[in-house]
């Protein structure tokens, strides 16, 4: 326990925390991309809320990879309005954060968006637009909190660790923590996948109404500390069996998927040693096939059975 607890407070703040850069050399062939180049709708990255992922930034990976796949991507600034949304077709927001914790990663972490954001968003998506909702770890968690209610998914504002691999995540068809879905099976047999890899973040609990994509067995728990990557004997720990960490759901005329990890959608290098992290990582070869399908899922191009 020693040993884990020196990982987590030492290497993994180094490593997942500081000096976190795109991996601009990650490129991934899209054999069969499902528009011609930008001939696709538009694919809104929120910058308006102290993203920690913006498109040329730490989301470059992630905005590339759609463009490849004929989609027009682009920043959206500032506050969300009816009128501004009505442009896209679909919202990604990335680690938003308000400006209380841009620089001070403890509690409280209030939410990232007005409640005028949030209903506009809510009635938006409510109307036929399709939201991806991607909130890491604390204080990210906490920061949309409010948001990912609104749509019936309780976040947890803590971090998620695996017993076994001491952070990793690691999610297949075969042990029943990647569920098979109409996003994990895509558009034919070469856009399936069947191991998928996250790094840390957080679980959340969702509704009725939606489906998890990734599954938490009893290997993984979760830490709430008062501060990011700060530890100690009187740190709450919980189980998370049967929580998720990526789930989707129909809503009104539109559609959500939310994830509780931000990493494991883009290419990063971090830390002295450049550590691989998100789709470039050699054990995550099938992330950004998953990536392709929620994205393909929210447009519609993939319907459910």
């Amino acid at each position: 326990m020693k040993a884990f607890l020196f990982f987590i407070l030492i290497v993994l703040p180094l490593t997942l925390c500081s000096q976190q850069v795109s991996d601009t050399s990650y490129s991934p062939i899209i054999k069969n991309p499902e528009y011609n180049v930008r001939k696709g709708p538009v694919v809104f990255i929120d910058e308006g809320h102290n993203n920690f992922h913006t498109k040329q930034g730490r989301y470059r990976a992630f905005s590339d990879l759609l463009e490849k796949d004929g989609y027009v991507v682009t920043e959206y600034e500032g506050e969300f309005t009816k009128n501004k949304l009505s442009q896209g077709k679909i919202l990604v927001i990335s680690n938003a954060l308000n400006d209380i914790n841009v620089s001070n990663w403890y509690l409280p972490t209030p939410s990232a968006f007005t409640k005028t954001e949030i209903e506009t968003v809510r009635d938006w998506v409510n109307e036929g637009g399709s939201l991806f909702l991607i909130a890491d770890h604390m204080p990210m968690a906490g920061a949309a909190y409010d948001l990912a209610l609104e749509f019936g998914f309780e976040f947890s504002n803590g971090f998620v660790f695996h017993t076994e691999t001491e952070g990793t995540g690691f999610f297949n068809l075969k042990d029943g923590t990647l569920i098979e879905s109409t996003i994990t099976k895509g558009r034919d047999k070469n856009q399936s996948v069947e191991k998928i890899v996250s790094f840390t973040g957080q679980g959340f609990k969702i509704p009725e109404a939606a489906k998890s994509i990734l599954t938490f067995d009893e290997k993984y728990f979760n830490l709430l500390p008062d501060t990011a990557w700060v530890f100690n004997d009187s740190t709450i720990r919980l189980n998370v069996k049967g929580w998720s960490q990526l789930a989707y759901r129909t809503f009104g005329k539109g559609k959500v998927v939310v994830s509780g990890e931000a990493a494991m959608f883009t290419a990063q290098l971090a830390g002295p040693k450049s550590f691989k992290v998100g789709m470039n990582n050699e054990d995550a070869r099938e992330n950004h096939i998953l990536l392709l399908n929620i994205i393909r899922w929210l447009d519609g191009k993939l319907q459910d059975n």
